[in-house]
């Protein structure tokens, strides 16, 4: 694979991702009961925005940096100043320096009995995650014990991992898109995740080029037998197929009342991230009912 995460980091996708998938844990957090998050393609914990890829494809600038200035207004939604509070953590010094991979923003927010556990396939990627969840002391590095990172394909794993203990949870699914049956691939990874673990959330991250592709996933979810899919999008640009216009998460087995956090979140949110004369457009509805 060529896909390089370092080039997109923060930007309008991301930035939607890790603001739904932080509601999704504080949901599921709202019982004492712990939980494990599973990420089937983790990549980094951390993405340096001042330099390197970032600063070559600027593509943070119409993500995060809109979002920056205004963290700490009195008028900023409670979700996004949440989102915005785990990304300050990595800038103490108040530039916007560094961006978190989703493996990093989840850790923020585990609780002591909470686990984690992260496949990433790419040898680079996944020894940066070791590196990342590691404390070095005198006697060697000492791993974080409530993250296991695995060099493995994504998908492989979800047969071999789950169900993990705890029981309850949260399935991350967001590949990158460049196989040509990869939403084939992800859909199926979706099926398999919810046999084998259905007491977890499962989310598939998806982009938006255009209407096709995710017209072509929906109707798939629809023909595969699938209950309870909350489909949520946001679109920051007019649909064109030559450019990412948006993204979007299938939500399998949502908490409870995340249709209804969402839906008054995400229009907010699609007017703070919208570029140019677009006003911003999203999506929160059942594309299979529970």
């Amino acid at each position: 694979m060529n896909y390089r995460h370092e080039f997109h980091a923060g930007n309008a996708a991301d930035v939607f991702k890790h603001v739904v998938l932080l509601q999704l844990l504080r949901r599921l957090q709202l019982k004492p009961v712990p939980l494990c998050y599973v990420d089937t393609h983790a990549g980094r914990g951390r993405y340096a925005l001042d330099h390197g890829g970032a600063v070559r494809s600027r593509e943070f600038q119409r993500g995060i940096a809109r979002l920056w200035p205004a963290r700490g207004a009195a008028d900023l939604p409670p979700e996004v100043a949440d989102y915005l509070g785990r990304v300050a953590e990595l800038n103490t010094s108040g530039a916007l320096v560094t961006y978190p991979g989703s493996p990093r923003l989840v850790r923020s927010v585990l609780r002591p009995d909470d686990r984690m556990i992260l496949c990433e396939l790419q040898p680079a990627e996944a020894a940066a995650l070791r590196d990342e969840f590691s404390v070095r002391t005198e006697h060697g590095p000492r791993r974080d014990p409530q993250v296991a990172v695995h060099q493995r394909d994504g998908y492989e794993a979800l047969a071999a991992l789950l169900p993990p203990t705890p029981r309850r949870g949260l399935v991350l699914i967001d590949p990158p898109y460049e196989r040509p049956d990869e939403f084939a691939a992800a859909l199926a990874g979706v099926e398999l995740a919810r046999r084998r673990w259905p007491q977890a959330c499962t989310a598939l991250w998806y982009p938006i080029k255009g209407p096709l592709a995710a017209t072509l996933l929906h109707a798939a979810v629809l023909r595969s037998g699938l209950r309870d899919v909350l489909c949520v999008e946001l679109r920051t640009r007019p649909e064109d197929p030559a450019v990412l216009s948006g993204s979007g998460l299938l939500l399998a087995g949502a908490p409870w009342q995340t249709d209804t956090v969402l839906g008054a979140l995400l229009p907010r949110l699609a007017t703070l991230l919208a570029e140019d004369e677009f006003p911003g457009d999203a999506r929160v509805d059942w594309l299979v009912p529970p």
